[in-house]
């Protein structure tokens, strides 16, 4: 059976397709998917994340458990409230989840993993966490709102009370804090500014229709991926899994190998890799001509080898066809792409493809 965040029955009213997503009833879109893209690029959209899992990690060890869990160095977490991205790998060296850590304080941190990992994440944390006395609790009475956009913040912010709106405005990047009873991080997955909300799962459906009263746009999983690959970010599953390792996924700048009396799972294994040398490595793509690039379609490099598309798709905001894809580490600046059996000329580029609204890559 599925499972449902707080909002479905909202999402039902306002007429969303729903799909299954992991394991999860959410909605694809309300109506035009390249609408509600352009919504987020151009002024607000709000997404539906409760089925993201929300994990507080607690104890007086808590930050020696994470320097050992995480490839990234928790020890750069010295403001309350910041935040950093990294990723738990297996001994292999290879990416069990990427996900998002918050300090609060000394004794309590607060991680964000993807819903369709939720279970192992869970295991593999309590697994390790046993040694360090820390408590790992799933916050299942939060829901959780993306609201994304160039007017994303403000919008947002007038929900809360005088005070609290001065609060959410003054936050930094990649921090949060708790506000009005919220935690409001100023986080996301679209290459836009904007806040991601956790707040309680009973005032989630109040609350998205107080936005959409602002004219944040509901928006679904369909926008949700063409803005997240537009943005150059990694889909767990697609991108990386537990096969890959950092190295080959475009996650190298999440992994601290300083300093080196660092212990953390997976780091010999990630020293080995580097020693040999990479063999593969994942760049962006931007198909020349007419075309629509899809995860699984193979790529075929002059240099000598083939990889794979692992994210494709149509970008609304430059009505072109980009893709994310693994390729032998000596592919050059341009690969042909095989489309139901024809070859289409692509040009590799650096992610992201699109940044703030503005193209990236010509």
């Amino acid at each position: 059976m599925t499972r449902r965040t707080p909002l479905f029955d909202l999402h039902q009213k306002l007429g969303a397709r729903i799909v299954d997503f992991g394991g999860w009833d959410m909605p694809l879109q309300y109506g035009s998917q390249i609408a509600e893209h352009h919504a987020v690029r151009h002024v607000a959209g709000v997404f539906d994340v409760s089925h993201m899992c929300v994990v507080d990690l607690k104890g007086a060890r808590v930050r020696a458990f994470l320097l050992g869990l995480l490839a990234n160095d928790i020890g750069k977490l010295k403001a309350p409230g910041k935040a950093l991205y990294g990723c738990m790998l297996n001994e292999g060296g290879g990416v069990i989840d990427d996900l998002i850590v918050y300090w609060l304080d000394e004794s309590w941190f607060r991680a964000v993993v993807n819903a369709g990992t939720r279970d192992k994440d869970l295991a593999w944390m309590r697994q390790h966490a046993a040694q360090f006395g820390v408590e790992i609790v799933e916050r299942t009475d939060l829901a959780m709102l993306a609201v994304q956009g160039p007017e994303a913040r403000g919008k947002a912010a007038s929900l809360l009370s005088p005070a609290g709106a001065t609060d959410a405005l003054a936050l930094d990047a990649f921090f949060g804090r708790e506000i009005d009873g919220w935690f409001v991080s100023r986080t996301g997955y679209t290459g836009e500014d904007g806040f991601e909300i956790m707040l309680p799962a009973a005032q989630a459906q109040r609350v998205w229709q107080a936005l959409n009263s602002a004219g944040v746009v509901s928006c679904g999983l369909g926008a949700r991926d063409t803005l997240r690959l537009e943005a150059g970010m990694s889909l767990y599953g697609s991108d990386m899994d537990e096969s890959t390792h950092p190295f080959e996924s475009g996650l190298a700048w999440t992994v601290a190998l300083e300093p080196r009396e660092r212990e953390f799972i997976g780091r010999k294994a990630l020293e080995a890799i580097r020693a040999r040398g990479l063999q593969r490595k994942l760049v962006g793509l931007l198909l020349e001509g007419r075309g629509v690039l899809r995860s699984h379609q193979k790529v075929l490099v002059p240099e000598g080898g083939e990889g794979e598309i692992t994210s494709g798709t149509f970008s609304p905001t430059l009505e072109r066809s980009i893709a994310l894809a693994r390729v032998p580490a000596a592919a050059g600046s341009s690969v042909q792409v095989d489309i139901r059996g024809k070859l289409h000329d692509a040009r590799i580029v650096r992610p992201p493809f699109v940044r703030h609204g503005k193209p990236l890559v010509s």
